[in-house]
């Protein structure tokens, strides 16, 4: 009888601790809808269910409007300097030290030529992974480099923003960029060169009131905060809330401040048209 009932420990397996804490599922942002990793990057890093468009990375950007492999990156070889031995909460040298090793980018920009549907331009890509896309010296020295370059070879320009600003570290440094990018769009105008400014979330700051407000043609993303000072800085200005939306793409194409909302699938092909009708207007001169 005691064959019969014997009682054995249960064949559980337990493990103690999981492998990895990241199952791959994500909240998003906007909907607050669950939302696999795989699914966003397979979508442009736009949320499947709203619609709502997270960062991209300057790589992805790059791929995003260009040819394959036709970019080819120029204006590399200057880079940051510390003349006013800035320190905050650590030194700017160690602070642009770890933005490097975090982006594996040396500064928040890249610029260089490239083609899309065989037609060239000039590209320039701020990298908010790069202390947010902040301008400061070599940011604004290889923008004005680019629109140069533009200059020289007589085609189109075009800058993807996205930037907390300018770089508080360089202090007037920084400051003097928007002069200094805005005086090399001017030069631009005069060729009657065109430049296409795209608006993306967030573009705020020195950015905002230079070189990516100056723009013939300026494009946004959906829902992208497009502002100088942020909303909370300015409703403590002036004591009461801001409209609903306000500074946002929708809000600022409603006012006049931008010429369209492109939805990032259409991008591409909406910045093709347009360089397309731009080269057929330069060869006409």
């Amino acid at each position: 009888m005691m064959g019969l009932f014997r009682r054995g420990k249960p064949k559980i397996k337990i493990s103690a601790t999981k492998k990895d804490g990241f199952s791959g599922w994500l909240k998003c942002t906007n909907c607050s809808e669950l939302i696999h990793a795989n699914e966003l990057e397979n979508n442009l890093n736009c949320c499947p269910k709203c619609n709502y468009h997270y960062r991209l990375s300057l790589p992805d950007r790059i791929k995003l409007l260009t040819d394959e492999n036709s970019f080819e990156e120029l204006f590399s070889g200057c880079s940051s300097v510390d003349p006013l031995n800035f320190v905050d909460t650590e030194p700017y040298t160690e602070r642009m030290k770890n933005a490097q090793e975090k982006s594996g980018r040396d500064e928040a920009v890249a610029t260089g030529k490239a083609t899309l549907q065989n037609l060239p331009f000039a590209l320039g890509v701020l990298d908010f992974n790069f202390m947010g896309g902040s301008m400061g010296s070599v940011v604004g020295e290889r923008l004005t480099r680019l629109f140069e370059y533009s200059l020289e070879h007589k085609i189109p320009s075009v800058v993807v923003s996205t930037s907390g600003g300018a770089r508080m570290q360089e202090s007037t440094l920084s400051l003097m960029q928007m002069a200094k990018t805005s005086g090399a769009l001017s030069r631009l105008k005069l060729a009657k060169i065109p430049f296409i400014s795209i608006l993306t979330n967030p573009t705020t700051g020195g950015v905002t009131a230079s070189f990516a407000s100056l723009g013939d043609i300026i494009l946004a993303e959906p829902k992208a905060l497009i502002c100088f000072a942020g909303p909370r800085v300015i409703e403590q200005i002036i004591k009461k809330p801001l409209p609903p939306g306000a500074q946002q793409s929708e809000f600022l194409l409603e006012h006049g401040m931008i010429d369209a909302i492109v939805q990032r699938h259409e991008l591409k092909n909406t910045l093709g048209q347009l360089l397309a009708m731009i080269h057929y207007g330069l060869k006409g001169k």
